[in-house]
């Protein structure tokens, strides 16, 4: 009975790791600082991200990806609203192609976007 109990619990916590599907970064831990330049012309967009399971890992693994994308000052991932929050230099950036950052996380078939301003 104890066995079967223990292979309960290891499949248990085996479907939670795996539902966040978090993206395994090659990367240190420490994160790298965006440096915007001072001619930077910066804006803020707001997008949809559909696809999220779960807030630590999910919307952090994208905020986390974002704010390492050079141009991104600032990111910002809100589960609940299933909304991402980023302020970026048009210079190095766009919508288009933060959405796409944001689409490739986790693979590319986990999250889609929808653009909101």
């Amino acid at each position: 009975m104890k066995i079967i109990k223990g292979i309960y619990l290891l499949l248990l916590a085996s479907t939670f790791i795996i539902a966040c599907k978090k993206e395994n970064d090659e990367t240190t831990k420490e994160q790298t600082e965006n440096i915007i330049p001072a001619d930077a012309k910066l804006e803020t967009a707001s997008l949809t991200v559909e696809g999220m399971t779960c807030a630590m890992g999910c919307a952090k693994t994208i905020e986390d990806k974002l704010n390492s994308t050079p141009g991104v000052k600032e990111a910002k991932v809100d589960f609940e609203g299933k909304l991402a929050t980023i302020t970026f230099d048009t210079n190095q950036q766009d919508v288009a192609s933060l959405s796409k950052t944001i689409e490739a996380v986790a693979g590319g078939d986990s999250y889609k976007v929808v653009i909101t301003n």
